[in-house]
């Protein structure tokens, strides 16, 4: 049992899949959905601040060197466009809203990661952006757990 949760633990701080896949390979493997969401936004949340405090330094000086620089210059573009989104949609009195949106909704690119990468690039304080993508990782744990029950009890599972 300890090993499925660390199992899920782990595929929630990837950064593609995160808690977005986290929470279907748990209920997939037949675990309880409250401790697999918590399990989940826990391994999910754990990067954030280092995300917050090193991504951008690393990207930055990443850019500028040869065999690496053409993906960090992809990965610092797409931060500083989710970035500039949020300003465009929320200015900066509901930067909080739009960010905790942003993260809870469970598209692609639209994970904590990706927030959190965002939100530094338009200097909200690491506090304000672990709270706002805490609810958001939050909301998307709902919504892909009642996502995949429905859809393992559909299928039979």
């Amino acid at each position: 049992m300890l090993k499925k949760y660390l199992t899920v633990f782990f595929i929630s701080m990837v950064p593609l899949l995160e808690l977005r896949g986290g929470v279907p390979f748990a209920i997939g493997m037949g675990l309880p959905t409250l401790p697999s969401i918590l399990v989940c936004a826990l391994g999910n949340m754990l990067p954030v601040p280092i995300i917050y405090l090193f991504a951008r330094k690393v990207l930055i000086w990443g850019s500028t060197k040869p065999y690496i620089g053409k993906p960090f210059t992809k990965i610092l573009e797409k931060g500083e466009r989710g970035g500039q989104k949020l300003m465009a949609k929320a200015g900066r009195g509901g930067l909080f809203v739009a960010l905790m949106l942003f993260v809870g909704i469970p598209l692609p690119g639209t994970g904590a990661w990706t927030g959190t990468l965002a939100a530094s690039f338009l200097g909200m304080g690491l506090k304000t952006t672990s709270a706002a993508v805490t609810l958001g990782v939050a909301i998307a744990g709902c919504i892909m757990a009642t996502a995949s029950t429905g859809l393992f009890a559909v299928l039979g599972f």
